[in-house]
């Protein structure tokens, strides 16, 4: 059986993995959210509907805003398609004490591309594609 590949922008992968170095030695994860292929200005060498990681969620977003005004600007997780999550202990792997996704991309120092990888809700692992593109400026106005 063929290993199914999970799609990223560049932009969001050194994002995330600079919020994790930041952030080290405590854990960081964050929600994921996609766009489809087709949504991108330039054409990508994916089918239309092929979802690409583009943009994260903060667990904190909206919070303050939420106390004060009553909107809840934060997103729950089953409303988005994948989960980041820094190991910063070096453990590249998914835990037992992860949030779950059906897609879990993990992060280890030293924190670059080759120290990522994506899995499963079971851990078993996925390929990771890096997708050279900018996703579309409305992607979180959707």
């Amino acid at each position: 059986m063929d290993r199914i590949t999970v799609y990223m922008t560049r932009g969001l992968l050194e994002g995330l993995l600079t919020l994790a170095e930041e952030r080290t030695p405590e854990a960081f994860e964050a929600a994921l959210g996609v766009t489809p292929a087709a949504a991108f200005a330039r054409s990508l060498p994916l089918a239309d509907q092929q979802p690409v990681f583009t943009h994260f969620y903060l667990p904190d977003a909206g919070a303050s805003v939420s106390a004060v005004f009553g909107f809840d600007l934060g997103t729950s997780p089953g409303q988005t398609e994948g989960r980041f999550v820094a190991h910063p202990d070096g453990e590249l792997a998914v835990r037992v004490t992860d949030d779950l996704h059906a897609v879990v991309i993990v992060a280890v120092p030293p924190w670059t591309q080759q120290s990522v990888a994506a899995f499963d809700r079971s851990g078993d692992p996925l390929g990771v594609e890096i997708v050279e593109a900018e996703p579309p400026d409305d992607v979180l106005l959707g």
